[in-house]
């Protein structure tokens, strides 16, 4: 039997991570720092890890597996056997194809030019359409991943240099992505033109530079933060330094808006916003949408622990940790059986009676997708003798499935498009519930509301409103199985 994560089963109620992708050019220890990176994106995805290093002479060294980082590279044999002043690194959360060692990336061709590797975050749109293309050309795919297409659109490329088959493939793909590749002569970073995926450029204190998903892993390895990569902009860094271009045409930005209700670290800064300080705006927001009677908050720990003190401090109430995570769950080989799943929330999180007993709680999280385990956190404080329970969400209702990268259920599986509010409260066990309002949310990041006309953000889990074209869900022709795997279908 496969190992099984806890955590996939035992918390079902929130969108679960995109992928996050580290790349290093001009370090003696790019692999090391590649691994740290990783490491600090390993919220971003837990199924698989890889890195890919460029030696001298051109020479590139792999290694990937299933698990966590420090599963993978703890140890300083496998680091020492990723030479080179180069590397590329990936954490996996699939959300598209299986879980399989081919799967894993980055992934790595060799081209008429030399050696290429490649780590993506994010989700094609029109990955079958192009693949289904591609096939009749001749191409043979080896793995399931959406990513691999990026891969043979450079092969089959007829332009000269490596930058401009990256601009050519690019300019083929549609969908959201982060985009870190590696060859013989430099490190590229680019970003789809709305930029719906986050990538960041950083400068290392002995020189060379970083890309990465996200600030927190720039701070790991003691780089400065340079800027975030504008939306449809290609970085391409060699030992001559750094260069820019952009080969798209002005477009509107449609940042992913659930980066900073949840996907992000909170010690991150996302496109210039630190994250722990607008969820904290967010929580404050909420509590001036949907103040209720109480005694204490308390957070659904981890994700809502910022958005619950923003909403304490607003609502002048006691902010308490009123549930413990237990932090150390990891792995486990317990076949899943029912009685297992229903132990697996309390596997999880723990009440902590001395602060719940006799009081009326509201408890803030950051979402509720299925209801499953807002369900039974409800259950739990009951149990521990909370006498209301007020429920308060930091982002509005998910409505629709995200196609850009976020692993949701297919949308009839989501609570909040089947029910409506005072429905799904009866169904979580809750005295009453709300979600912050779209407005509340765009507020607390500094605009006056949501304009329809150009809302700055992909708010497509709320709003239906999808920025980019669903091209694979508008396409009737049949599928070969590993594609049906893609997410939300």
């Amino acid at each position: 039997m496969d190992d099984l994560r806890l955590d996939r089963w035992a918390d079902d109620d929130h969108p679960h991570e995109e992928c996050g992708v580290v790349g290093v050019w001009g370090s003696a220890d790019a692999a090391a720092l590649t691994a740290l990176g990783l490491h600090a994106l390993q919220h971003r995805g837990q199924e698989a890890a890889g890195i890919v290093s460029l030696a001298a002479g051109g020479q590139f060294h792999a290694h990937k597996g299933r698990g966590l980082v420090g599963d993978n590279f703890g140890d300083a044999q496998v680091i020492a056997g990723l030479p080179g002043r180069a590397a590329l690194g990936h954490n996996r959360y699939a959300t598209t194809g299986e879980t399989a060692l081919r799967n894993v990336q980055p992934l790595y061709a060799d081209f008429e030019f030399g050696g290429f590797a490649v780590a993506h975050n994010g989700n094609l749109t029109n990955a079958h359409v192009l693949k289904r293309a591609l096939v009749r050309r001749g191409c043979l795919f080896q793995s399931t991943t959406d990513s691999e297409v990026f891969i043979h659109l450079i092969a089959i490329s007829l332009y000269t240099t490596v930058t401009d088959r990256l601009i050519d493939a690019l300019k083929q793909v549609q969908g959201a992505y982060s985009l870190v590749a590696l060859h013989n002569g430099a490190l590229i970073g680019a970003r789809d033109p709305m930029g719906v995926r986050p990538l960041v450029l950083g400068r290392l204190a002995q020189g060379g530079f970083v890309l990465a998903s996200e600030t927190c892993a720039l701070d790991i390895i003691g780089a400065e933060f340079v800027r975030d990569v504008e939306p449809g902009e290609i970085v391409l860094i060699d030992d001559a330094g750094l260069r820019s271009v952009r080969p798209f045409g002005k477009t509107s930005s449609r940042f992913c808006i659930f980066e900073y209700i949840y996907f992000a670290r909170p010690d991150s800064t996302v496109e210039g916003t630190p994250v722990y300080d607008t969820r904290k705006r967010i929580g404050a927001e909420l509590a001036r949408e949907s103040a209720v009677g109480a005694d204490v908050v308390v957070p659904v720990p981890d994700s809502g622990v910022p958005a619950a003190m923003g909403y304490a401090a607003e609502a002048g109430l006691p902010f308490e940790l009123g549930i413990i995570r237990n932090h150390y769950v990891g792995r486990t080989f317990i076949e899943p059986t029912d009685q297992i799943r229903n132990l697996g929330v309390k596997l999880k999180h723990s009440a902590n009676r001395a602060t719940l007993e006799g009081k009326r709680v509201i408890l803030v999280d950051d979402s509720i997708v299925r209801g499953t385990t807002s369900r039974k956190i409800v259950e739990m404080v009951r149990q521990a003798g909370a006498t209301e329970v007020h429920m308060r969400i930091s982002s509005p209702p998910t409505t629709h499935s995200c196609f850009y990268g976020i692993d949701t259920p297919e949308r009839g599986k989501l609570l909040a498009a089947k029910h409506d509010i005072e429905e799904m409260a009866r169904i979580i066990g809750a005295d009453s519930l709300a979600f912050i309002s779209l407005d509340g949310l765009y507020r607390a990041l500094g605009r006056a509301g949501r304009d329809p006309a150009s809302p700055g953000y992909c708010d497509a889990c709320f709003t239906g409103d999808y920025a980019i074209p669903l091209t694979d869900q508008q396409d009737n022709s049949e599928r070969p199985p590993s594609l049906l795997q893609a997410a939300n279908q």
